[in-house]
């Protein structure tokens, strides 16, 4: 709470949503209840309590030293040909742009773009090359993806909070804008030299809005095709490898038999047949690993085989589709249905249980699956334990999927995947409870896998799982329908697990988010209750971010939505927080006003004196502002009188303190010497040397008043004595010694 006077302030515990600057004659607005963490007065909905399209987490890459400036990038070891893209990137550095050769300096970072169709091997080049060149930029890589494996467009929010991460940069408040955002990564790196990688750049208006305006940095962006309108952007086009590493990494995936080194001629025929795209030679030589008597001519042949492909899959002439086909129609059945019901993970992604899910199969059964899925070119290993779809396949998995799967067969194989989620986000949250808890304990009858032994292996899960978690709430959210139910008990677990793992700051974005997909399912009529209580933490959030305007919206909002529901707990938490929007905006009348239909609404509902006694409080606080000393002295006296039959003696004696404070405003000194002494032996019974002592300094003023001088003085060196004591022993009031009582 604020200082009622500037010669001695009362302790401060709850600053944040305080209305009386330090030194105001006048006592201040207590903190609203849901920016204190007051969970108790906070709707039950059977959604989350707590709320982004996920991108690949930006993350620092170390690098080995480039051996000069302007030499080629060092590709790791198993990296195959392209030594004349890498010799062209490395050169592109160093050459003049078109602002230098015109005589001006450069506004922008340097673009270096990698252009390929699918499959070329784009973005192995991409991290080859920024691995080679990472040692030059000292404040490291920055990465983020703008396109999901499924081709939808990542929001550039998300983009842009994941580098913001990464750069320790400035906290963007959550649900800010695109604008907002963009510009505090511009901010960000700002006098920094750094690589920012952005994979899979579909829309140039994206990069652009990243780009950032410092010179020392490079940016290198891989997309399908030009990106037109970025200035003096320096291209660089991929092809198929050379025909000697194109063999080579035939050779590789086609195992150790010796039949590329026996007929060399007829490996070369076949490179040729796969367009000597990375992609199409791994799935060739995955089906030469997997038929080991089968020569290269027979591969040839198989490859130019029209193959059964589904009507609509996308691109069935080019080398990748035709080594797809070769690929996938070699499977057997139980293998060739869990590759394309993968495309259902988040992002593609999933490890041995979440495979399981997906499949209805055993464990160890998905686990050999994506091993040989791997191994056939079809998956990608991610470590330590997870497989993904490559991007370039996820279309023709998807149109497999459409063509091979009743509708109903991959909704309840979705259902299963995220039930599974909800169970292990649920395990996530629990093993932050105490031990013999409840939670702990239904914890510990899960089976071992959704089971987590140590709030450190739940909290790295969480943060590794975390972009495909909220993929899959999105997707279950845009879906619809009879996934509904699951999607709300995601959202509520996923948030609950988000707020027990990671700081209010951290998680603030998601939470603010999942909030906004609960409205999403809400307006498709949903819960009412459940709305409500989306609309109040939305209305938090954005009044914690000083948008004010916008958080008395989704409060009025909320409270519509309450009573709709007949909620009356949830309507007098909307009444609250309407009430501490117009106190924040210093609109006293009005705030008056809000709080005491609040009030209203509390006592009907009556049992509960805890908040009838903060609003009391409250109100006291905002017509002491409006100078009605003699109504806000009544409000001040009916909190303590609460205060003291609830036995909170610290939150007691602090409202004593503002009933004298009242009588002091109201030219009542004699009555307030009074109202003090008795703020005194309550603040001695709390055992506050902090509290007491502050008290003993506002005693001493009024003492003062009343011409007591050697009184004053005594209590004047006493308050100072204690004040020293509570310094030095770092006397800290504690949260549960009343401070929900009043919020002050």
């Amino acid at each position: 709470m604020e200082p009622a006077s500037a010669s001695s302030p009362l302790p401060a515990d709850s600053p944040a949503g305080t209305v009386a600057a330090t030194g105001s004659p006048v006592p201040p607005v207590p903190a609203p209840e849901p920016r204190t963490g007051e969970a108790a007065n906070r709707p039950a909905p059977s959604g989350p309590t707590a709320s982004g399209t996920p991108t690949a987490p930006a993350a620092r890459v170390h690098a080995p030293p480039a051996e000069r400036p302007g030499s080629p990038a060092r590709p790791p070891a198993d990296f195959l040909g392209r030594r004349r893209e890498l010799r062209q990137l490395a050169t592109d550095i160093e050459h003049a742009g078109l602002d230098t050769l015109a005589g001006r300096p450069s506004p922008h970072s340097r673009v270096l773009l990698i252009a390929g169709v699918p499959g070329s091997g784009r973005t192995t080049l991409a991290e080859a090359f920024v691995r080679g060149v990472a040692d030059r930029y000292p404040d490291g890589v920055l990465r983020a993806r703008l396109t999901d494996p499924h081709g939808e467009p990542v929001p550039v929010e998300q983009a842009a909070r994941e580098i913001l991460a990464t750069l320790d940069g400035p906290r963007v408040p959550p649900g800010a804008g695109e604008e907002e955002l963009t510009e505090a990564v511009r901010t960000a790196l700002t006098g920094r030299a750094a690589v920012l990688f952005l994979d899979d750049v579909a829309d140039p208006a994206h990069l652009l809005d990243l780009l950032p305006d410092s010179r020392e940095c490079l940016v290198v962006a891989v997309s399908s095709g030009p990106l037109t309108g970025v200035p003096d952007v320096r291209p660089c086009a991929l092809g198929g490898l050379d025909r000697a590493s194109a063999v080579e990494l035939l050779a590789r995936r086609a195992g150790s038999a010796p039949r590329i080194t026996v007929d060399p001629r007829g490996a070369e025929l076949l490179a040729e047949a796969c367009g000597d795209l990375p992609a199409a030679l791994a799935l060739t030589g995955g089906w030469l690993s997997a038929h080991p008597t089968a020569s290269v001519a027979d591969a040839a042949r198989a490859l130019a085989r029209p193959g059964t492909a589904p009507s609509g899959e996308p691109g069935t002439r080019t080398p990748l589709t035709r080594a797809f086909r070769l690929a996938y129609d070699a499977l057997p059945a139980p293998t060739a249905r869990l590759a394309r019901l993968l495309t259902l993970a988040p992002g593609g992604v999933a490890d041995a249980h979440g495979a399981s899910a997906l499949a209805g199969c055993a464990v160890p059964e998905a686990i050999a699956i994506l091993t040989d899925l791997e191994r056939l070119g079809l998956l990608r290993a991610l470590p330590p334990d997870r497989y993904a779809v490559p991007g370039c396949l996820d279309p023709l998995l998807r149109a497999e999927l459409a063509e091979r799967e009743r509708e109903s067969e991959a909704l309840l194989a979705r259902a299963r995947m995220l039930e599974r989620m909800v169970r292990q986000l649920q395990a996530c949250r629990a093993v932050t409870e105490p031990a013999g808890s409840p939670a702990r304990e239904r914890l510990a009858a899960q089976p071992r896998p959704l089971r987590f032994e140590s709030p450190a292996e739940a909290r790295d899960w969480l943060t590794a799982r975390r972009p495909a978690l909220l993929t899959a709430v999105r997707s279950a959210v845009e879906e619809g329908g009879e996934l509904d139910s699951l999607a709300r008990r995601m959202v509520s677990a996923l948030a609950r697990a988000l707020e027990a793992h990671r700081t209010p700051e951290e998680s603030a974005p998601d939470v603010y988010r999942l909030h906004e997909l609960v409205l999403r399912v809400a307006a498709r009529g949903g819960p009412a209750r459940e709305e409500a209580a989306a609309l109040l933490n939305l209305g938090d959030l954005d009044a914690h971010a000083e948008r004010l305007p916008e958080a008395l919206a989704r409060y009025r909002a909320a409270l519509d939505a309450a009573r709709a529901a007949r909620d009356e707990l949830a309507a007098c938490r909307a009444l609250e927080s309407i009430g501490d929007t117009h106190a924040e905006q210093e609109d006293w009348s009005r705030a008056a006003d809000w709080y005491g239909r609040a009030l209203a609404g509390r006592q009907a509902r009556g049992g509960d004196g805890a908040a009838a006694a903060r609003l009391h409080g409250r109100l006291g606080a905002v017509l002491g502002r409006s100078g009605r000393w003699g109504e806000a002295l009544r409000e001040w006296r009916a909190a303590a009188a609460l205060l003291r039959r609830l036995g909170d003696t610290w939150a007691w004696a602090r409202a004593l303190a503002e009933v004298a404070e009242a009588q002091d405003r109201a030219g009542r000194p004699k009555e307030a010497l009074r109202a003090w002494e008795q703020a005194l032996s309550a603040a001695e019974r709390a055992g506050d040397p902090r509290l007491e002592g502050h008290v003993n300094l506002r005693l001493a003023g009024a003492l003062e008043r009343v011409g007591e001088r050697r009184a004053a003085r005594e209590r004047g060196r006493a308050g100072q004595r204690l004040l020293d004591r509570a310094a030095a022993e770092g006397a800290v009031r504690s949260p549960e010694n009343g401070t929900t009582a009043t919020g002050v």
